[in-house]
């Protein structure tokens, strides 16, 4: 309606121009000089007024009709264009009124019917690329949110199993009692854990950082080193470490989470007698590295990527020791929110190598 508006308006203003020109050029004859018309002589204002009038007459006429006809033509012109340009725009308000959780498999699908890439063909190429990180994401909650019940269904069947059992039992001595609190304790602490992991996945995947301050990553590896020192010499491990000054910029509580974990995550995942390294470093690209290497069961290298995962120990092996399945989930979450990346690759004889890569801090100036 638009175009066609545009187009009648256009032409209605030639034909008014024409029919005034037309008058005009009629009007600049002069009187004075002897017109023949016909064999016969004359000068009279009546004939050029009749010229002026017949030429003013004929453009109105046909100027009318080639009017008619350009608006009748643009408007059928204008409607079956725009039609079809904007089919593609309909097709994408279709697909996102039947979106639900049951159809995010649906994609608009359409290319530009002119041919080459107009607007609302980028448009629907975006909303499909959207869909596609929806499903991803939607996929990857139905999988957390299965695999968070399953696993914290474990602690509290274990609380009521022994809960069961020692009631049952109406003769329970105090050593019974104690034997099932320390369970229960033990349970709890897990089920604490892995909700406390929970929520620091989730709080550092939707809000981001809340604190940016220099943290060395250097520093972070004692403390974190210092928390399984008991199970290191219960499990004979043999730590050694490479530390040079790492400068990460960041929030530190999230930073010493990330290399707790990973020291955590390769000393319960290690073999008795095996061994484990930590080296941090500047990187060759300038940022903040720190890489935990450790010996322990062979790792499928295409197993790796799933171990980012949560609740993903990678196979049976790992499995089998203590842990809530959140380390390198967490690690991975918090890492993603310092912008930073992360790479873990087996260990030939057995293992797994984890590297940590952070922006670095910018140098301080001096005064």
């Amino acid at each position: 309606m638009l175009a066609t508006g545009l187009v009648a308006a256009v032409s209605v203003v030639l034909q008014v121009l024409a029919w005034v020109l037309a008058g005009q050029i009629s009007s600049s004859i002069p009187t004075e000089t002897p017109v023949v018309v016909e064999g016969v002589v004359t000068s009279s204002p009546v004939l050029l007024a009749s010229l002026r009038h017949q030429a003013q007459h004929n453009v109105l006429t046909y100027g009318s009709a080639a009017v008619t006809l350009v608006v009748i033509a643009a408007g059928l012109l204008s409607w079956v264009l725009t039609g079809r340009v904007l089919r593609p725009l309909a097709r994408v308000t279709a697909v996102a009124q039947e979106l639900s959780q049951s159809t995010l498999h649906e994609r608009v699908r359409v290319s530009n019917s002119l041919g080459g890439r107009d607007e609302v063909s980028r448009l629907a190429e975006a909303f499909d690329r959207m869909l596609d990180r929806l499903q991803l994401t939607f996929d990857a909650q139905q999988r957390f949110v299965a695999d968070a019940s399953h696993e914290l269904r474990t602690p509290l069947a274990v609380m009521r199993t022994e809960v069961d059992v020692t009631l049952a039992d109406p003769h329970a001595e105090e050593a019974e009692l104690r034997r099932m609190g320390e369970v229960l304790r033990a349970a709890t602490d897990r089920a604490e854990a892995m909700v406390s992991g929970l929520l620091v996945v989730a709080r550092t995947s939707a809000t981001g950082l809340a604190v940016r301050e220099p943290v060395d990553l250097a520093a972070l590896v004692w403390p974190a080193l210092d928390a399984v020192r008991t199970e290191v010499t219960q499990r004979g491990l043999v730590v050694t470490e490479e530390l040079d000054s790492a400068v990460a910029i960041g929030d530190s509580a999230l930073l010493d989470r990330v290399v707790g974990n990973l020291v955590e995550n390769a000393v319960r995942h290690n073999v008795d007698g095996g061994w484990l390294n930590v080296r941090s470093r500047v990187a060759a690209g300038g940022g903040a590295e720190v890489t935990v290497r450790s010996s322990g069961p062979v790792v499928n290298p295409q197993d790796v990527a799933a171990l980012f995962e949560p609740f993903r120990r990678g196979g049976a092996a790992r499995t089998a020791h203590r842990g809530s399945g959140l380390g390198l989930a967490i690690v991975a979450a918090v890492v993603a929110a310092h912008s930073g990346t992360v790479h873990a690759q087996p260990v030939p004889e057995g293992g797994l190598e984890v590297t940590v890569t952070l922006p670095a801090a910018p140098p301080r100036r001096g005064h």
